[in-house]
């Protein structure tokens, strides 16, 4: 983390310089030659006349979605998509402010109202229930009504709420097929934490407490009474056809040494059933072309064409931050993006795929706001590679967050300032400060009673921990409204402030996901959907098929 030095150390001075000097310099052009534009009336008159003219050729798709895309920048409040727009921008050699990103060009905007039923600040556990399953829960529980008590397991059953995606898949609802003869969506789960994390969770799994990764962090008197880990649910719940991420070591027998770890005990597996979860989900899927991977060379390997099952494991635990990725063992959120969309296109009938960006939360929490930023700067780069490979006209896409944080920057800073730098005067301590800051977490750093000083620090370092103003082991969630950004068919569902819990309604009204029925139209046969019959004829053909099983 920040080790202050002398601005004398060997290389420190030099570096810190270089950095400053390039960020600047990168920033100082781009703003010069945007300024002698943006002195005339006329420039910004043009623009808003453009922007304007594309708001009146808006006209939303009223037809039904045949494939939604759900994307989660977990933690990504609007203070975080506004700097990371800033980071990106400077990365390409602007000034970042004028940057737009892929998610910023939606057409559709809302607000989403992010507390829990318990907790005015919420977790991820009971937000990812929210927008997965379409109701509102207790903090710490997944897949569960508010009924549902945390850690206590005979709350569980009789609670369990179904995730959009479980419902796509089944094509079910209250245990009845929709249609018996009319198979459901393919659907899939990608993310940069464990799989087993609480945002992906809340898509197939009903737990009253979000850390029960595996057997081995249950109690004892939790597995008795019937409560399944996690893990377990993950490859027994739903025939989830697409699931990448981390999250090897509760799939595992205790002891069983990691593949890419393997003299690490810290990275064995760590399940008391002995049960080899990837093995069962092997065998559950016997006849079909499914693959295993844990490898980016295995990863790259896969034919898309005939793979129709893809369980890839990159990590015992959480994938390693983007800054820290080795690019030739892990893949990175675009390409596990890019390879579910392939691989879940080839169903007729469409997808529902979960996309999470979900170390943007973990850089927040640790108050290193360059770890945080980049994550969602590569997260912005999957929406891109997404659109790439669909069609507006058939895909629903939602990018959204299910809270924000305590992260801020400001302090009167000049156009193309480095988004990681200082603000350009000093605080009236008369010590200098950078333009982020966290409001609390484990940046605090008094030393008799004074500011630490961030000049001794390399303070545009990859681990350069922002000061905070509340000293905590662990930065916290914020309380405001999260951006939703929708484009797509029905994507006009997504106006003004809204529930969180709407976002789940939203998208099964627009796939015609139970329990909505009464959906919008199938879109005309160029739009790419897959026409249905008539009910009577759908009703004939289900007949035909049984007959002739």
């Amino acid at each position: 983390m920040q080790t202050p030095s002398p601005c004398g150390a060997p290389g420190l001075l030099p570096l810190l310089l270089a950095q400053l000097l390039l960020l600047t310099a990168a920033g100082l052009v781009s703003t010069e030659a945007n300024q002698e534009k943006e002195r005339e009336p006329a420039y910004w008159n043009a623009q808003a006349k453009e922007t304007l003219q594309a708001a009146l050729r808006l006209r939303p798709l009223t037809h039904r979605a045949k494939n939604i895309i759900l994307f989660l920048g977990d933690g990504m409040g609007v203070s975080t998509v506004s700097a990371a727009r800033i980071l990106r921008g400077q990365m390409e050699g602007r000034s970042g402010e004028e940057t737009v990103l892929a998610m910023e060009t939606f057409p559709y905007l809302a607000l989403s109202k992010t507390y829990s039923v318990d907790k005015q600040v919420a977790d991820s556990a009971s937000t990812a229930t929210a927008y997965h399953c379409g109701v509102k829960a207790n903090s710490k529980t997944v897949g569960l009504s508010a009924n549902a008590v945390a850690y206590e397991c005979n709350t569980t059953f009789g609670n369990e709420v179904y995730s959009v995606l479980h419902r796509a898949k089944a094509q079910v609802i209250n245990g009845t097929l929709r249609h018996a003869c009319v198979p459901g969506k393919s659907v899939g789960i990608v993310t940069t934490t464990r799989v087993q994390h609480a945002s992906p969770a809340a898509a197939y799994a009903h737990s009253v407490s979000r850390s029960w990764y595996s057997d081995a962090d249950m109690p004892s008197s939790a597995r008795r009474q019937g409560c399944v880990d996690i893990a377990t649910q993950l490859v027994t719940n739903v025939d989830i056809d697409v699931i990448l991420g981390g999250g090897r070591m509760y799939m595992t027998p205790k002891g069983t040494p990691d593949p890419e770890y393997p003299t690490s005990s810290s990275r064995k597996g760590d399940r008391k059933d002995k049960r080899n979860l990837i093995d069962v989900w092997r065998k559950a899927r016997q006849g079909k072309d499914s693959q295993y991977v844990w490898h980016r060379k295995q990863f790259d390997e896969i034919n898309v064409k005939t793979t129709d099952r893809l369980l890839g494991l990159f990590e015992p635990k959480d994938m390693r931050f983007e800054v820290f990725r080795n690019a030739s063992r892990d893949p990175s959120i675009v390409e596990m993006t890019e390879k579910a969309i392939q691989i879940l296109s080839k169903n007729p009938n469409g997808f529902f795929l979960f996309v999470e960006g979900g170390r943007i939360d973990h850089g927040h929490h640790d108050g290193i706001a360059k770890l945080a930023l980049t994550e969602a700067v590569m997260f912005d780069r999957a929406v891109h590679r997404a659109s790439q490979l669909t069609k507006e006209s058939d895909t629903l896409t939602v990018v959204t967050a299910d809270h924000s944080h305590v992260f801020t920057f400001g302090g009167n800073t000049p156009r193309g300032n480095p988004i990681f730098g200082l603000a350009p005067k000093k605080a009236d301590d008369r010590m200098p400060f950078t333009s982020i800051l966290y409001a609390n977490g484990p940046g605090y750093v008094h030393a008799n009673g004074t500011r630490g000083n961030i000049t001794l620090v390399d303070y545009y370092d990859e681990e350069y921990m922002q000061q905070s103003a509340v000293p905590l082991d662990s930065e916290t969630h914020g309380g405001e409204d999260v951006a939703i950004y929708a484009k797509g068919p029905m994507a006009h569902l997504f106006h003004g402030v809204k529930e969180q819990n709407y976002i789940a309604h939203a998208m099964a009204y627009a796939a015609c996901i139970p329990p909505y029925t009464d959906c919008p139209p199938a879109p005309p046969a160029s739009g790419g959907q897959t026409r249905l019959p008539p009910e009577p004829l759908l009703g004939l053909a289900c007949l035909l098929w049984l007959l002739i099983r």
